[in-house]
């Protein structure tokens, strides 16, 4: 049984891009992990990002770049008011401008860097460097 299937995936991507691997497939999906996997995507950590449908079900197959050092959500998840995302850089991100955390708010879900030109708050789900 799977606790926290984010988790799981980011953790997948990390393992099978330190065993050097080009792909990795990653199950089960969600509309939440797909957001973040497009967000990775559209920031150059990872390539292609496409839904494969097979006997066993949906599954997602993931091009790795080798660009990742880094990538973990963030337990628990904290909230996060629109005026507080330093503290948390600090926290989880090596250097400033370095790397960027995901946030889920209000609209959707998008990178800290984001949500500090709308404006916005929400909660912590990842964060990748």
């Amino acid at each position: 049984m799977l606790n926290d299937p984010l988790a799981n995936a980011l953790n997948m991507m990390m393992n099978a891009q330190k065993a050097g691997k080009s792909f990795c497939t990653v199950k089960p999906i969600s509309k939440m992990m797909m957001k973040v996997l497009d967000i990775m995507h559209d920031h150059k950590y990872i390539g292609k990002v496409e839904v494969v449908d097979e006997r066993q079900g949906k599954m997602i197959r993931v091009e790795l770049l080798g660009k990742i050092n880094n990538c973990a959500v963030v337990k628990p998840r904290y909230s996060v008011k629109k005026g507080t995302y330093e503290k948390f850089e600090e926290r989880y991100l090596p250097a400033k401008n370095f790397g960027f955390l995901i946030v889920s708010t209000s609209k959707e879900i998008m990178t800290h860097l984001e949500a500090k030109e709308k404006g916005l708050g929400g909660m912590l789900l990842a964060y990748v460097y």
